[in-house]
């Protein structure tokens, strides 16, 4: 029974996966420019353009630029078939190597954000939701959803402006400095990463508090949680040991959820502290017109929140019998 619902939920991930990639290769090729500009510099550009508009032709004959659309696509899905991401027109260099370096950086910030944001996330939200109505319920809930509400790239500018340019108690960006090595390269590292990750962790828990409060306050009033107080169960028993418990399985899809939430945060958070991750990546390759670069880097981010998805209801189906059952 498993395997026949896995199996229906992997064909409908492949068949999203297809709808993402024809997505991804048109609607970048919508943005104006040419990667011709980027390439050889506006004002060779464009003197090339008035002057001599021949070696332009040639130049976007070379980089397959003037094929049709369709053709294009037709041999950009042979290059995936062979696992062939492509060659970057800006920094001349394998597309999977690229990324491979890059994403391992957003990993570093996102995994941390997103266990400290279960883990206190699910606290709060427990908080929040057993104590329903209270004083505390509505100083938890109003304030995480005053930070949900508010932009990744805002809370991150405004970490920057108090923490590292005010107070100075952290670096304003980069990764590390060039000159650290060994033990201080280490510390150099969770110096400059404790900023993005401070913001991507708070966002987090502002996110996944509110989904365990719901949670939390419909598990509440099933018959079982009665029944515990019947027994004599201390509140806290009740609630630890019985009703997170049962509230806890939703919030298996959340974190799910959550890696895509993450990542689209942590493009703009990246751009904001200069961290040389995936954000970065993304953010140069749309401002070269980079094409080659845009899809796989798109691409990238796309199997990463599909299989996390994915994951999310493999759990969710070996967790839950009414699952199975359906």
């Amino acid at each position: 029974m498993i395997e026949t619902i896995l199996f229906r939920k992997a064909l409908r991930y492949i068949v999203t996966l297809l709808i993402m990639i024809v997505l991804i290769f048109f609607v970048s090729h919508l943005m104006p420019g040419t990667p011709l500009k980027n390439i050889l510099g506006e004002e060779t550009y464009f003197r090339l353009l008035s002057q001599n508009p021949q070696a332009l032709e040639e130049l976007n004959k070379e980089y397959g630029l003037n094929r049709p659309l369709t053709e294009q696509f037709i041999i950009y899905l042979s290059s995936l078939v062979n696992a062939d991401l492509g060659y970057s027109y800006k920094y001349s260099q394998p597309i999977s190597e690229l990324i491979l370096f890059r994403l391992k950086w957003t990993l570093l910030l996102l995994l941390p954000s997103m266990i400290l944001g279960a883990m206190f996330g699910v606290f709060f939200g427990a908080l929040a939701g057993w104590s329903r109505g209270s004083g505390l319920d509505s100083a938890i809930t109003s304030f995480l959803l005053f930070i949900y509400s508010m932009p990744h790239y805002w809370l991150a500018m405004l970490f920057v402006l108090v923490f590292a340019f005010q107070l100075d108690l952290f670096p304003l960006s980069g990764i590390c400095s060039a000159s650290s090595q060994g033990l201080e390269r280490l510390w150099d590292i969770l110096s400059h990463m404790a900023l993005p990750v401070s913001v991507l962790t708070i966002l987090g828990i502002s996110y996944n508090t509110l989904i365990m409060r719901g949670s939390v306050v419909q598990v509440s009033g099933e018959g079982f949680v009665l029944t515990a107080r019947a027994k004599g169960l201390s509140e806290r028993d009740v609630l630890f040991r019985h009703v997170l418990q049962n509230a806890l399985l939703p919030l298996v899809t959340v974190i799910a959820l959550d890696l895509g939430f993450m990542v689209s945060g942590a493009l703009l958070v990246e751009i904001v502290f200069s961290w040389n991750g995936m954000g970065t990546l993304v953010y140069d390759a749309v401002l070269a017109r980079d094409y080659p670069l845009l899809h796989g880097s798109f691409l990238v981010i796309a199997l990463c929140v599909l299989a996390a998805n994915f994951l999310a209801d493999v759990l969710y189906a070996v967790l839950d019998p009414r699952v199975r059952g359906e």
